[in-house]
């Protein structure tokens, strides 16, 4: 193998913005705007924390709700006598033990 394959650059393209030197300048300026936005509506956001609070609740539950299959399911709840119904995988999805 010759040097030249050794040392040839790994990316020919164009310089990617984020390893430049105006995206330094970028984050310092956008970390002043930032700090001098906190420091002067401190009041304003402490002051809408509780309704955030009361607000994140049922932004979890539309958002994370997703990935179960929504609550329509019979597998795990209560059958109508008062017992268990048993937790069976049905053979058409193809869930095996």
């Amino acid at each position: 193998m010759s040097i030249a394959h050794r040392h040839a650059p790994r990316d020919s393209g164009p310089p990617r913005f984020w390893r430049s030197r105006y995206a330094v300048g970028f984050l310092v300026l956008g970390a002043v705007a930032l700090f001098y936005l906190v420091a002067e509506h401190k009041a304003h956001l402490l002051g809408a924390l509780p309704y955030l609070l009361l607000l994140a609740g049922p932004l979890m539950h539309v958002f994370m709700h997703g990935g179960h299959g929504g609550h329509g399911g019979r597998h795990g709840r209560e059958s109508g006598d008062g017992k268990r119904a048993p937790n069976v995988a049905s053979p058409d999805k193809g869930d095996r033990p």
